[in-house]
């Protein structure tokens, strides 16, 4: 197969930018999106050129560290999966493919397809834990947990901080993220303990980040690899107002 890619070059967050165009030949249909990129950049090495810069860990679709808008999609045109696991089959043979960095000034371009997502790693920080004592390993089985539970935790523990729902969203919104993080913590008892903390802490955190408000677009669950759902920002929302209110009615009676 061959392909001709459209890549966007940047030095850094102050360079302007623009896009370059590769020719590639020679392409296996099973081959990644990311290993096309390893294909141009042993060929521009070979030049004696500049790589192109692009995050990747895992390749296996659970690091979250692959943010590449791939003809105007994050991750590509696949439904729940990466870039990492975008393979070519899914683009004709000839076709021309736009790949840029996510978009959000949260999101500052550190160089080319690298973008600085550790704005997440700030919100994580503000409530995104058990901080409660819950014993040691042997003491695990001490607290039932249900099968429902046990679940609905798992499918919002999912979400692996990619940064896609941002990228996708008209708002730069990061309440999907914010939310699976809140929901998978409060929907365990270990977790649910500190819920009416962790909420008000970890939205205050995305609001001082600079991340817009939710829209209900729903672009964010439908570009997440993880299929995380919209399910999640509800309830979000509704312990957010529940907390608040109950902390005002708290400092008025001590006050």
């Amino acid at each position: 197969m061959r392909f001709t890619l459209r890549v966007w070059r940047q030095k850094d967050a102050r360079d302007p930018g623009r896009f370059e165009t590769y020719e590639v030949v020679d392409v296996v249909p099973d081959m990644s999106f990311l290993e096309v990129l390893d294909k141009v950049n042993e060929d521009l090495i070979r030049r004696g050129q500049d790589a192109i810069a692009f995050d990747s860990d895992c390749r296996e679709g659970i690091c979250g560290t692959c943010c590449i808008m791939v003809d105007g999609r994050a991750h590509g045109r696949l439904h729940g999966t990466t870039v990492c696991e975008l393979r070519m089959r899914a683009f004709r043979d000839g076709d021309t493919i736009t790949a840029e960095p996510f978009r959000a000034r949260p999101f500052p371009v550190v160089k080319d397809l690298m973008i600085d997502r550790s704005i997440f790693d700030t919100i994580i920080q503000a409530g995104g834990y058990v901080s409660i004592g819950t014993g040691a390993a042997s003491d695990a089985n001490a607290i039932p947990v249900t099968k429902e539970a046990a679940e609905r935790a798992m499918d919002s523990a999912q979400c692996i901080g990619c940064g896609a729902c941002v990228a996708s969203c008209p708002n730069a919104a990061a309440m999907l993220f914010t939310s699976a993080k809140l929901a998978h913590l409060s929907t365990l008892p270990q977790g649910r303990v500190e819920w009416r903390y962790r909420v008000l802490e970890m939205v205050e955190a995305m609001n001082s980040a600079g991340f817009g408000n939710c829209s209900n677009h729903g672009e964010c669950e439908a570009a997440c690899p993880k299929q995380i759902k919209l399910t999640d920002i509800a309830q979000m929302n509704r312990q957010f107002l529940f907390s608040s209110a109950f902390t005002k009615r708290e400092k008025a009676e001590t006050s």
